[in-house]
């Protein structure tokens, strides 16, 4: 039996639970969480993936270009990265290379990709059962708080009323 090196067993820590099929040639929406100063944001970045690197690895990138303002913008993403939050595909298309660099130099209707029919339901990944467990104890927990909090609340609301009920017995008895 042959053990797995202490590099993939850091390496599988850090992986996500379960990533996008994402090819070059895919257009895609990236769902980026941004940090600035103490606020957090998601901003989405919408592109045609030029490159795949690593696919199967924690260091796997894509690399997405858009045109934004006349100006070519790539970017690019580590897919494990807890940065990422989310990758879309929302449209497939058929192309022969893995590195789509040619696509630099294009411009208009020369940009255009043919486009392939796919199975939306490559967005949707399963869940991860640690997170799921998670949840679901965050859950019981906060029902468990709900309902301690209603019946001490309960239990405050019963008390003034017996105070109210003795004030009016007495105030009936003068």
């Amino acid at each position: 039996m042959i053990m797995p090196s202490v590099i993939k067993q850091i390496e599988e820590k850090y992986k996500k639970h379960a990533v996008v099929d994402v090819r070059p040639g895919d257009s895609v929406r990236v769902h980026q969480k941004i940090r600035e100063g103490a606020k957090e944001r998601i901003q989405i970045f919408e592109g045609l993936v030029i490159r795949v690197s690593k696919k199967d690895s924690l260091s796997s990138t894509i690399v997405v270009r858009r045109v934004a303002g006349g100006i070519g913008v790539e970017k690019s993403y580590l897919m494990h990265s807890p940065l990422v939050m989310k990758i879309e595909v929302t449209k497939r298309s058929k192309v022969r290379r893995n590195y789509l660099t040619y696509m630099r130099a294009r411009t208009g209707k020369a940009a255009r990709l043919t486009g392939v029919a796919f199975d939306k339901a490559v967005n949707e990944l399963p869940e991860d059962p640690a997170i799921e467990a998670a949840e679901q104890k965050l859950k019981d927990e906060a029902a468990a708080e709900h309902a301690a909090a209603e019946a001490t609340k309960a239990a405050a609301e019963a008390e003034t009323e017996a105070k109210v009920e003795a004030a009016v017995a007495s105030h009936d008895e003068a």
